[in-house]
């Protein structure tokens, strides 16, 4: 039994589609939202955590003070080198939370279904490595990742965000981008926020385009959360100066 702490910050963003991949690999969910009940300390009978996405910023403490232990959180599974997941404000937080910087994106928002371009180096990664060099993700965000931590390494980039995807530690993973979504939680994040929204491309918001485009997502992404799955199972083991098979 893999059991994996999911950190829900937002009822906006739950984890979808990606719970059914984690759970149909053999994971055991415990989905935690830190608004309604304490953020653990340590991570103690967990194999892996995600953090999931919000509307809130990864600094946003005064309304949220919870986010602190959120951090605290992602930073102790980094020390301890407990695999983690984390998903666009997830992604934030972890980045923040290990020395990295996030600011409002200066290009503006990203919104839509699109591509990102894996770096050489997750051609070696465990978990990015049988990725295609273009995968389809869904973008919605307005801050990004502006400095990565000291640590980390840069999987994966596009044109208006260079800081796509990183590890840092020994397998803590952050995803600017959304793989858990459903066509309807998109256009429900649309409806909340008409001027993101206006600054997706023509067409990109319809629901037929979404209904296929998270069909292209599913395909590249419900693998990599399967092997997430086994990495947290320990099956996924790594061998001096070689990457993890």
């Amino acid at each position: 039994m893999t059991r994996l702490l999911v950190l829900q910050p937002d009822d906006s963003d739950p984890i979808a589609r990606l719970g059914d991949w984690l759970t149909g690999a053999g994971a055991v969910l415990d989905v935690l939202k830190p608004f309604e009940r304490p953020v653990p300390e340590t991570l103690d009978g967990y194999d892996g955590v995600v953090c999931l996405g919000g509307a809130m910023g990864a600094l946003d403490d005064a309304e949220h003070p919870w986010l602190a232990d959120v951090r605290k959180l992602l930073s102790h599974a980094v020390a301890k080198r407990v695999p983690t997941l984390a998903v666009c404000l997830g992604a934030q937080l972890l980045a923040v939370a290990t020395g990295g910087q996030v600011r409002r994106g200066p290009q503006g928002p990203e919104v839509g279904v699109m591509l990102v371009a894996k770096r050489d180096v997750a051609g070696a990664d465990p978990l990015f490595a049988d990725l295609p060099w273009t995968p389809d993700v869904l973008q919605f965000h307005q801050d990004e990742i502006a400095l990565l931590p000291p640590t980390a390494e840069l999987l994966a980039s596009s044109p208006k965000c260079a800081n796509q995807a990183f590890r840092v530690g020994e397998n803590a993973y952050g995803i600017q981008f959304h793989i858990e979504t459903t066509p309807e939680i998109v256009l429900r994040w649309a409806a909340g926020a008409p001027e993101a929204a206006a600054t997706a491309r023509p067409g990109q918001l319809g629901e037929d385009q979404l209904v296929r485009g998270h069909d292209d997502i599913a395909e590249v992404w419900q693998p990599f959360a399967e092997r997430f799955v086994r990495l947290a199972a320990g099956e996924l083991t790594r061998q001096k100066n070689l990457p993890l098979v």
